[in-house]
């Protein structure tokens, strides 16, 4: 059965409760934010523009599983990481930005689908939206 909502989500398995992992949501916070550093050091390119995308979006992953501890949850895919996103925290336009990204992503990896140098920029732009975003909703569950 194809998870369509988060709902099918928890009844496919596909996201399953766990203990609330404050320490491990922390952790994962960090490497997000030591990534996003790293790759800000780098100036974009043709050459590069699609790597550093990958690198923003796992960071954008790395934040969406802590907020899913802070809650938790731990999730099997990421398609599910979106649907929290829409259906549980009610941030359909996060979730619409995350989806995009997450096609874009997966025609990398599994397709072998290069993007082309402006699109690679505007899918890097949107990426440091979403960590902006998210960063700010979980500041807020952590205090």
């Amino acid at each position: 059965m194809k998870d369509s909502s988060w709902k099918d989500c928890i009844e496919n398995n596909s996201s399953i409760p766990v203990s609330m992992d404050k320490a491990k949501a922390r952790f994962l916070i960090d490497t997000s934010l030591g990534r996003d550093g790293f790759l800000s050091k780098n100036k974009i390119n043709d050459s590069n523009a699609n790597y550093i995308f990958e690198g923003y979006y796992s960071s954008v992953v790395e934040l969406l599983h802590a907020l899913l501890l802070l809650h938790g949850y731990k999730v099997g895919n990421h398609v599910c990481l979106g649907f929290y996103l829409r259906d549980i925290i009610n941030k359909n336009n996060l979730f619409r930005i995350f989806d995009d990204c997450r096609f874009k992503r997966n025609s990398l990896i599994y397709y072998g689908r290069k993007m082309d140098f402006e699109t690679a920029k505007e899918a890097i732009e949107k990426c440091k939206e979403l960590i902006e975003e998210l960063n700010k909703i979980l500041e807020k569950e952590l205090r």
